[in-house]
């Protein structure tokens, strides 16, 4: 019916009618998802284990050939339910303001006519004397688009054409509220219109050929249909989602939906609950994986530098995805925006009674230094955790942008990246299951300033019970207690040969400068520094006055002597390198602090 809809169509719509349809398609396709499961576990895996011949070759190549048709079904009977379902959740709207118009008709004693004109009463006015005369009645016809202004007094009045006497026009106090409702009804049918024929488009894509044989190129066309939904009934999907909400409203509202209402996020639109704080990491797991290919081909379609950087490593994380590792990945957010966003987790953060999530710092962005050396970060500290006890989570939160040049010498990427940080932790605490996991914040080089400014923000870190803080320039406090957790769950690793560590306070490198550079700086420490203990970003952490829990580390590499300037502060996680830092960070994520190796403050 698409162009021809009538109001009188549109008030009378059962959007039930649509919803039930909807729910039917989806038993077809649960059937479809049954069946297909029945065929690959009782029927080829039987085949495959008990028999050897060509016959038997032959019959599992034709049984995974229906499976994929089951599979194919599946889908496309779920991509029905998720359009109807949209049809109907659109149509409300405009039902909705065609409904009121023609009550506020009724209210006013107005005759909505069939092709939607409004007739009004005639109605006694007041002339220019303060004479009663009878202004008369006519018709509105609504306008779709922006509505008309009513006729001013004394000016021409294209609704009502009748005049009293020559030079005065009484004018009808009816015709411009039967205007607004002829044009609300006008707007209201236009609307269902062209959702109508949206929808319309969208599920005659959705024919299957006939003669059905799954093949490459129908898969290929899978993907396309979903799109097609999802810019169809996306708008549908995404009004649903409590954005503005807490984490733990959101899961509130996660747990409320059907097992079908899931599926269509998961399936439909991905990119809209991957990244939501509150959802559980299964489900984010499952949306973002299915996301992330779609992602791939849009960044194939783009050119440049920065995409094909980002579009490597979304690659290798897929690839790294499609591996069995010990413990498994969870892709917890996946994203192009800014220099790129993943969240990365090796073990399961809901189940897992310990979980620790990483920030990094300068120069991460999403590139194959991120997937090979980021991400191997987190790896190994989960490897480590898991030898003193299984459950335990290992996160690398890459999102905020990450300095990449002279802005790390700004506080602002910190600023920006702790409210982000802030809300994923209160995420993963309202999905944990365990009834007090314990959680742990860790923050590498500059990531240590969007981990002490997170901490520092009303109500600290949710979830958090203690905080490590790496190759620090300082976290922009004094003290450890202003952390949040206590300064005995501060703890801190600094090797001596870690130049990040060692950065002069901002007063310090202004006047070295002023003095002739590093000479001058040293001069300054000397004058302002008395302690030595002021860094770039605030009171050095490893510090005794600012009161944390210092533990071993490897001092590094020498600077620039040896194997270069800043190896010494790339190595704290890593168990080969730097055996003792790895080790007492892993101590720290699983609540044995008492058995981390301490080193003297500076």
């Amino acid at each position: 019916m698409t162009g021809t809809l009538t109001w009188q169509q549109l008030r009378d719509i059962r959007t039930s009618e649509l919803t039930e349809a909807g729910d039917a398609w989806h038993e077809v396709s649960g059937r479809s998802a049954s069946d297909g499961g029945r065929v690959g576990r009782a029927m080829t895996a039987k085949i495959t284990e008990t028999q050897e011949s060509d016959a038997a070759t032959a019959a599992v190549h034709r049984l995974r050939r229906l499976s994929r048709n089951f599979q194919y079904l599946q889908t496309e009977c779920g991509l029905v339910r998720t359009a109807l379902n949209g049809l109907a959740g659109d149509l409300a709207a405009p039902q909705g303001q065609v409904k009121r118009a023609l009550a506020d008709a009724v209210a006013l004693n107005f005759t909505v006519h069939e092709d939607g004109s409004v007739s009004y009463p005639a109605a006694q006015v007041e002339d220019l004397t303060g004479a009663k005369q009878e202004a008369p009645g006519g018709t509105a016809r609504g306008s779709s688009r922006l509505p008309l202004e009513p006729p001013a007094f004394g000016a021409p009045d294209r609704l009502s054409p009748h005049a009293a006497h020559p030079g005065f026009r009484p004018v009808n106090p009816n015709a411009a509220k039967a205007q607004d409702v002829a044009d609300r009804i006008a707007r209201a049918v236009r609307s269902a219109r062209e959702i109508d024929a949206r929808y319309t488009r969208t599920l005659n894509g959705l024919r299957a050929e006939k003669g059905l044989d799954v093949t490459a190129a129908t898969l290929r066309d899978v993907a396309r249909d979903t799109a097609d939904v999802r810019s169809t009934a996306g708008k549908h999907l995404a009004e649903a989602i409590p954005q503005d909400k807490s984490p733990a409203e959101r899961k509130k509202w996660w747990d409320g939906l059907t097992d079908e209402q899931r599926q269509e996020y998961l399936k439909v639109a991905p990119d809209l609950v991957g990244g939501l704080d509150g959802i559980p990491a299964v489900a984010r797991d499952q949306a973002n994986r299915t996301y992330l290919p779609v992602l791939i081909d849009e960044l194939e379609r783009r050119s440049g530098d920065d995409v094909k950087t980002k579009l490597d490593a979304l690659r290798m994380i897929q690839g790294k995805l499609n591996e069995s590792g010990n413990p498994p990945m969870f892709l917890l957010g996946i994203g192009d925006e800014g220099n790129g966003r993943a969240i990365v987790s090796y073990g399961n953060p809901d189940t897992s009674r310990h979980v620790a999530a990483y920030v990094p710092g300068l120069g991460t962005k999403l590139d194959d230094d991120f997937v090979d050396d980021t991400m191997k970060r987190a790896e190994d500290t989960a490897i480590g955790t898991r030898r003193m006890d299984r459950s335990t989570a290992s996160i690398v939160w890459l999102g905020y942008d990450a300095p990449q040049n002279l802005d790390v010498m700004l506080k602002g990427d910190a600023q920006r990246g702790a409210p982000a940080y802030n809300e994923f932790m209160a995420g993963i605490s309202v999905t944990n299951e365990n009834a007090d996991p314990h959680m742990t914040a860790i923050g590498h080089s500059y990531g240590s300033l969007t981990v002490g400014t997170a901490a520092k923000q009303s109500g600290g870190i949710p979830g958090v019970d203690d905080v490590i803080l790496l190759g620090s320039p300082g976290v922009d406090a004094q003290k450890a207690t202003e952390l949040g957790v206590g300064k005995d769950h501060v703890f801190v690793g600094a090797a001596d040969n870690d130049p990040v560590t060692h950065l002069p306070s901002k007063g310090e490198a202004a006047l070295g400068w002023a003095l002739g550079g590093p000479a001058g700086v040293r001069a300054g420490r000397d004058l302002f520094d008395v302690g030595n203990d002021d860094l770039y970003f605030g009171k050095d952490p490893a510090s005794e006055a600012f009161g944390a829990q210092r533990f071993e580390v490897d001092d590094g590499p020498r600077m620039v002597l040896e194997a270069g300037l800043f190896s010494a502060h790339s190595q704290y996680f890593d168990p080969v390198k730097d055996r003792e830092s790895a080790a007492n960070i892993a101590r720290v994520v699983v609540g044995r602090p008492e058995e981390i190796v301490r080193e003297n403050h500076r």
